[in-house]
């Protein structure tokens, strides 16, 4: 297996495995996600390709025969049984595009939600009794902060563009999902350079000159942004529920998470949500033990509490399989009630940096990083993203 470094939870699912499963042995390689984005093509290629592998993205590997096609084993272990909604990000038409169509390439390992932890404390010294309910509400919260000395925003932008969650969290509920999805599953015509985008691109820009993100947000990695975070400094981080059990016992009972904003109160919520993306490998030397390990996180009832208490996710699975309980009060409770609530209203999208295999590295986060730093005009923006963007879809 080849997983990313810093998620605990594919090494504890492959440990349990391993435990119910003794002839079944884990070999675990982990490197940093900007990492195996530039490895996989050449790690999937080469002779001592995984079995399984966390994925960057998918539409580059499919079009260069670099996964296995999972539908004998959707067929094999009833996967149709799953909501068909779990599934749709992880399927690639022939030839390589559009995604949200044709065969399976992809399982999660959890299936994550994406929205705002807040500190307890910080949120009452500013006067927040309860999640805002518009962006309007949300953007008074970030001034009264700043008023009051708290820094309103943690958030990283180092290596990789983590104020590109926020920047999509508004770019959500500024226009139609529906575009953004057609956009990342790379359909004819779609395109970046939009007023939505626009928006949301100034809405960050006008964040960053007032302070409301870290000074030094482009020096700042993930681990260090949740390190402050957890020392107290920041109101506010977007991220991801898979720090929910990590937030639970570091910030237990000070830290609370909702799903960001609607533009409007009353609106339906729109938030990034994917898989925790694992593929197998066209090359894969143990491909049918790989497939049933797929089968078995998701259907097995102490790998779907790992899933949950350790990677912080919905574990998915067939609809009619219970989530594992929780403690009441709990982020993780949070999260998970977020997920569902998500599900309900369908607003799940999936992340802007999935859109191909480079745009992530080549354009949103140089590009981010300079519209943070006052290089780069919103206009400018949306405008590198979608040439880089073509640029890729023309190779």
């Amino acid at each position: 297996m080849y997983a990313e470094t810093g998620f605990p939870l594919a090494k504890a699912l492959a440990d349990e495995f391993t435990k119910q499963h003794p002839n079944v042995t884990f070999n675990v390689r982990e490197d940093q996600f900007t990492v195996i984005v530039e490895n996989a093509p050449r790690v999937l290629a080469s002779d001592k390709a995984p079995d399984i592998i966390r994925l960057p993205t998918m539409v580059d590997l499919v079009k260069d025969g670099l996964l296995k096609n999972l539908d004998p084993y959707f067929t094999a272990y009833g996967w149709d049984a799953f909501p068909a909604s779990q599934l749709v990000q992880l399927r690639v038409a022939e030839g390589g595009r559009p995604r949200g169509t044709g065969s399976l390439y992809g399982m999660g390992l959890g299936y994550s939600v994406t929205g705002v932890f807040y500190n307890k404390t910080l949120a009452e010294r500013v006067g927040m009794t309860q999640p805002p309910a518009t962006i309007a509400e949300f953007e008074e919260l970030l001034a009264k902060a700043k008023t009051a000395g708290v820094q309103p925003i943690m958030q990283f932008n180092k290596n990789t563009a983590g104020i590109n969650f926020p920047h999509q969290a508004l770019q959500n509920q500024f226009g139609d999902p529906a575009q953004i999805a057609d956009w990342i599953f790379q359909k004819p015509g779609a395109t970046f350079d939009t007023p939505a985008a626009l928006k949301a691109t100034q809405g960050i820009q006008r964040w960053a000159r007032a302070g409301y993100f870290p000074k030094d947000a482009n020096a700042l990695d993930y681990t260090a942004m949740m390190g402050e975070f957890q020392k107290g400094n920041g109101l506010f981080m977007f991220n991801g529920d898979w720090e929910s059990g990590n937030l639970d016992k570091s910030m237990s009972g000070n830290v609370g998470f909702f799903l960001f904003p609607t533009e409007s109160g009353g609106g339906k919520h729109v938030a990034m949500s994917a898989p925790n993306t694992f593929g197998v490998g066209a090359k894969a030397k143990n491909p049918d033990a790989a497939a049933f390990f797929l089968n078995w996180v998701h259907t097995n009832a102490k790998a779907r509490e790992i899933s949950v208490t350790v990677g912080g996710s919905h574990p998915g699975g067939p609809s009619g399989l219970t989530v594992p309980a929780v403690a009441e009060g709990s982020v993780l409770a949070q999260t998970l009630k977020a997920s569902q609530q998500l599900g309900a209203e369908n607003g799940a999208v999936d992340f802007t940096a999935n859109a191909t295999g480079g745009i992530f590295a080549a354009a949103i986060t140089p590009e981010m990083q300079k519209l943070v730093a006052g290089q780069q005009t919103p206009e400018g923006y949306v405008k590198a993203v979608q040439a880089e963007y073509e640029k890729e879809l023309s190779r």
